[in-house]
């Protein structure tokens, strides 16, 4: 991999802590490879090969079962996908694809469980970043269980205004098709929830939502950090 990507490998969580001299190692068998959109860079079932560390762009996780498929995350730069799997030595439990032109940098797995073997900050970063990875789970599950198609909407939204910079105005990060997926909805009950949310302030066009009533939207959403707090 060209050292000209090692800074930003390097400021990773996951990579910070470890000696010069271990993370060098890792590096020297991890190449970066650029790639058009809605291309498939894993597939569930394969083995874990590489550990992916998405530089650019961004990366859909799905998978399929018995004629259906579901979008299950996104992954945005800089971090990675799929640790568990790379510690584990086990199968993909989920495919991903580009969902735009995205840069990665793939690190052979038995250089990741090898390097965690000797290096105790890095073993510690890798057993931080799964305890989120499975917090952000739990979090997931909760928000499909315990709340309506309308909450779970409701929720997205603020959210990504969070992520967007806070203004009334911003854009949905990708189509209103795979939204539904990723909330668990068909699009036709995604299109139905979009009306719902309109006597809440809600206005929708094309992919710009604009929050008229930013107090009459939390009030009917009721954000709770246990459930929309991804980053704890």
């Amino acid at each position: 991999m060209p050292e000209q990507h090692y800074p930003e490998v390097r400021a990773l969580g996951l990579f910070s802590g470890m000696t010069d001299e271990n993370f060098f190692a890792l590096m020297r068998g991890a190449y970066v490879q650029n790639f058009p959109p809605q291309i498939e860079l894993i597939s569930e079932g394969e083995p874990s090969d590489f550990l992916h560390v998405v530089l650019s762009g961004s990366v859909d996780l799905f998978s399929q079962w018995n004629g259906r498929d579901t979008s299950l995350a996104t992954v945005r730069p800089i971090s990675t996908f799929i640790l568990a799997a790379t510690i584990k030595n086990a199968p993909y439990l989920m495919s991903a694809r580009t969902i735009e032109k995205s840069r990665i940098v793939l690190i052979p797995s038995q250089d990741v469980r090898a390097i965690f073997d000797v290096d105790g900050n890095f073993a510690r970063a890798i057993v931080t970043e799964l305890a989120q990875c499975y917090r952000s789970v739990i979090k997931s599950q909760k928000d499909l269980k315990l709340r309506t198609s309308l909450e779970r909407l409701a929720n997205y939204l603020l959210r990504q205004q969070k992520r967007a910079g806070g203004g009334a105005a911003f854009d949905l990060d990708f189509e209103k098709r795979r939204l539904a997926s990723v909330l668990g909805m068909t699009p036709e009950n995604l299109s139905r929830a979009f009306k719902g949310l309109l006597p809440y302030g809600v206005s929708v066009e094309g992919t710009r939502i604009t929050i008229n009533d930013q107090t009459d939207l939390e009030r009917f959403a009721k954000p709770n950090p246990l459930i929309d707090d991804f980053s704890t």
